[in-house]
């Protein structure tokens, strides 16, 4: 598919930076002081995830050089292991993503509702304020690609201010007390735990650092192959430092053992600046910030849906494309409804979705892997410059896998019904691809 709308730096590193900060980060450092134990694991597991989220955007920045195509993720398990691989995992995250998309935008009819009334509202007011901005970035969509980009652009822009704003709360020279707690557990460092402290809490600070590598998806409309590169690098960078320095305004201005399981600490630095109405300020861009997830989930699944149908294992309709504004729209349709369809069974359904962490896991290091494979088969090797980066780019790799495989072990021991949901979908996913695509090939071929 080659687009007549292309992706500069400037766009595709908003992208990554929206695919990566999520809500996450406004509430999952509470819960990583909770299983820390201190603040010296607290801050190691940060640095960890901060490194391994660099060696996998070098390692995914590669692989989209070596295979620049619309629909990336689903394209390397494919190219590199078998199409049955890539139908799998990619028809499941397809599925948690439309899913996680609705049960984002009901958080964010959340945020509306405390703004609005300052409590929660009834079901039909969370239902209707969550399908809203689905399908009106569903429209948006329909535009093209240029203004979907520049409409994420302006929402990334946002999203990035608030996340300062409440990094410069340290400023302000404040203590502000939690309003309420949660009901996890709380660890405590005994002097020889602090080994099952920090992999407990890389776990949960390994999926605030992922998403980047839906990037690659939209490897064939960008303006050159460095793009991608530069792209991914310089938004996981960018990732890292905010992550890092709200990380530590959380710690100075809540303290780090009254923020352990606290609620809303993403509110409480909007305090330091904005006192009582500090709630206020915070639901609004926060409502913000869930726009910027629904628009970016909406531009990157149906390119993943186009690549499948290229491969024949997704019917053909999906690899239609508007004739001018080359917008993929069955694909885009049908991933808006399915999410709007999931809004009205509440957000519940996030617990049906528990599979998604492993899958995630175990997704990643596969995808990362396919590196070396590219390597070895010397695929796309005349947009891979020689020198230090393309010698160390393996190294990292190979650590990323590692690293992923090793959480991907932690959420068996943490969440084992949630793994084994997630093996039974995809041999079941598995048996669907040779009954229904990989048999219809045979009699193609025949």
């Amino acid at each position: 598919m080659q687009s007549k709308q292309k992706l500069g730096l400037f766009s595709l590193t908003m992208i990554v930076i929206s695919l990566v900060i999520g809500m996450g980060i406004f509430k999952t450092p509470a819960t990583i002081a909770a299983k820390s134990g201190t603040e010296t694991i607290f801050f190691a597991a940060w640095l960890i995830g901060g490194f391994v989220a660099l060696c996998g955007a070098l390692t995914y920045a590669e692989i989209g050089l070596r295979l620049p195509v619309v629909g990336g993720y689903y394209k390397v398990f494919a190219h590199a292991y078998h199409p049955s691989i890539g139908f799998t995992v990619n028809a499941l995250i397809l599925i948690s993503n439309a899913a996680s998309l609705a049960v984002v935008a009901l958080i964010g009819a959340d945020y509306a509702s405390d703004l609005l009334f300052g409590k929660p509202s009834g079901v039909l007011f969370n239902v209707l304020i969550a399908i809203i901005p689905i399908a009106l970035f569903y429209l948006v969509n329909l535009l093209g690609l240029k203004t979907s980009s520049t409409t994420q652009n302006v929402l990334t822009i946002i999203k990035i201010s608030l996340v300062v704003l409440l990094i410069t709360s340290l400023f302000k020279g404040m203590i502000v007390e939690p309003h309420g707690y949660n009901t996890d557990p709380v660890y405590k460092y005994n002097g020889s735990n602090a080994g099952l402290l920090l992999m407990l809490s890389l776990v949960a600070v390994s999926f605030t650092y992922g998403g980047y590598q839906q990037t690659i998806n939209f490897g064939g409309e960008i303006k050159n192959t460095k793009t991608m590169q530069r792209g991914i690098v310089i938004g996981i960078f960018i990732v890292i430092f905010l992550y890092l320095s709200i990380s530590y305004a959380y710690v100075q201005v809540i303290g780090f053992d009254k923020m352990k399981n606290a609620t809303a600490i993403g509110a409480l630095l909007c305090e330091t600046w904005f006192g009582k109405a500090g709630g206020k300020v915070f639901d609004a861009c926060m409502f913000l910030s869930v726009m910027a997830y629904v628009n970016v989930l909406l531009m990157a699944n149906p390119r993943v849906m186009f690549a499948m149908s290229e491969d024949k294992v997704f019917p053909k309709i999906f690899s239609y494309k508007h004739p001018k504004t080359d917008v993929l729209v069955p694909g885009l349709t049908l991933f808006a409804v399915i999410a709007m369809v999931v809004a009205f069974f509440g957000k519940g359904v996030d617990d049906v979705l528990s599979f998604s962490i492993f899958l995630d896991c175990f997704g990643m290091s596969l995808s990362a892997a396919t590196l070396l494979i590219l390597r070895k088969r010397k695929q796309g090797e005349e947009n891979v410059s020689p020198g230090l980066s393309k010698n160390i780019t393996p190294i990292l790799c190979v650590l990323f896998v590692i690293a992923y495989g090793f959480v991907a072990t932690a959420v068996v021991i943490d969440k084992p019904m949630a793994a084994l949901t997630g093996v039974v979908l995809m041999a079941l996913f598995m048996g669907l691809y040779f009954v229904f695509y990989h048999k219809k090939k045979l009699t193609n071929v025949q």
